[in-house]
């Protein structure tokens, strides 16, 4: 929550500054609730982009939720409440999900799940408020939070990814991302590399993991 809060807040004072009422952006949190893929959406929205790009564009950033929901799905239980949850999938709530599901009782686990995802939406929700509506007035009284809170989203994702470079094989995979991301950001191709390069480190991760099978078929 220590993350999730500033992320909200900067994002509810940015919807406002891109001419969105605070209910609207308030609206946006609640039925998108999707990090990222909001901001994407409002600046794109701003600056006049076509209905049809904002779409796309949104939803290539979301795919990743492909991978999230299978990895979880081996410690889901057989009860039909799981599907109700879907909206509370976040990246941060994968993150603890793929931790702790797997340490609770079975019939924990629901529960547990869908306690942090409401609580975590709750959180996004109110930081938008938050930000919506006295986010002017925190900017005028603290100025030094403008400054800050545009790195609230990237730290937040850093947190998350930091630890992973622990073992070779995810510290090569997402040096593949990153230097990716970077050079497609280098040639002006920012948004359309965050998907390309999710998707080459995906790959790298998997010739890693693949690497002594595929060559022993390449000598065979």
């Amino acid at each position: 929550m220590g993350g999730y809060v500033p992320v909200a807040v900067s994002f509810g004072l940015i919807a406002v500054q891109a001419d969105f009422a605070p209910w609207e952006a308030i609206v946006i949190s609640t039925l998108f609730y999707a990090g990222a893929s909001q901001f994407l959406f409002v600046g794109m929205v701003a600056g006049g982009a076509p209905l049809w790009l904002v779409i796309i564009m949104t939803l290539l950033i979301n795919v990743r939720h492909l991978v999230y929901a299978p990895n979880l799905a081996p410690w889901m239980t057989a009860s039909r409440g799981w599907p109700w949850l879907i909206h509370g999938l976040t990246d941060q709530v994968f993150a603890l999900a793929h931790q702790r599901l797997p340490q609770l009782p079975v019939d924990r686990r629901l529960g547990w799940f869908a306690g942090v995802s409401l609580f975590a939406w709750a959180g996004w929700v109110g930081g938008t408020a938050l930000g919506a509506f006295s986010g002017g007035w925190l900017m005028s009284r603290w100025p030094l939070l403008g400054e800050v809170l545009p790195f609230a989203l990237p730290s937040l994702f850093i947190v998350l990814v930091a630890p992973r470079f622990t073992s070779p094989r995810w510290g090569l995979a997402l040096s593949v991302s990153i230097g990716v991301a970077l050079a497609s950001a280098t040639v002006g191709l920012t948004n359309p590399g965050i998907p390309f390069a999710a998707l080459c480190g995906a790959l790298c991760f998997y010739l890693v993991k693949h690497a002594p099978s595929l060559s022993r078929g390449f000598h065979e």
